[in-house]
């Protein structure tokens, strides 16, 4: 929501007209995102005309501040939401920045790979804003995304396996 979206779309904008068609996954309770996509969208038609996307809304994961306790309820319940939507758009790759609500996606995905049903490549770029340790997301993701990208190079120094490739956003 709010900087992520944002900084997903700043991603976006650099990518070719061959990353079509585009699917967005998105809180349920996010009011933002949905009007942010819909500009970029309409503005990336502009320079591409076969621009093609999708919106998608899920259970959120995880609110802020909620016990961690009931957040393993609700995430498994966006799982279970997820996994339909993931089956139904077999994505190629999956490219997400750190809410909650990729989380849920990712694991969807990694379990269709494991099914044998389709396989997706992950990619995992930490926020900006992560300067010193990993949001709640990218700890869990680091262990199971593809490329997993930071954009601060002590946090490359802390965890070996990701990519820095300085600021990106």
């Amino acid at each position: 929501t709010g900087g992520h979206t944002t900084e997903i779309l700043r991603l976006l904008s650099c990518l070719s007209e061959s990353y079509s068609p585009r699917h967005y996954v998105f809180a349920d309770s996010d009011k933002m995102s949905e009007a942010k996509i819909r500009s970029f969208e309409q503005k990336r038609a502009e320079t591409f005309s076969s621009s093609q996307f999708t919106l998608d809304r899920i259970p959120r994961s995880r609110e802020v501040r909620q016990s961690w306790t009931s957040s393993v309820v609700t995430t498994l319940y966006s799982i279970l939401y997820s996994l339909p939507l993931t089956y139904k758009l077999k994505p190629d790759l999956i490219l997400c920045n750190g809410p909650g609500t990729c989380v849920p996606v990712c694991i969807s995905a990694l379990l269709l790979g494991l099914l044998g049903i389709k396989r997706a490549i992950i990619v995992y770029v930490e926020s900006i804003c992560r300067v010193e340790t990993l949001s709640l997301s990218g700890k869990i993701l680091y262990y199971f995304s593809d490329y997993f990208i930071v954009q601060w190079p002590d946090l490359k120094k802390k965890y070996p396996k990701s990519v820095y490739l300085g600021r990106i956003v």
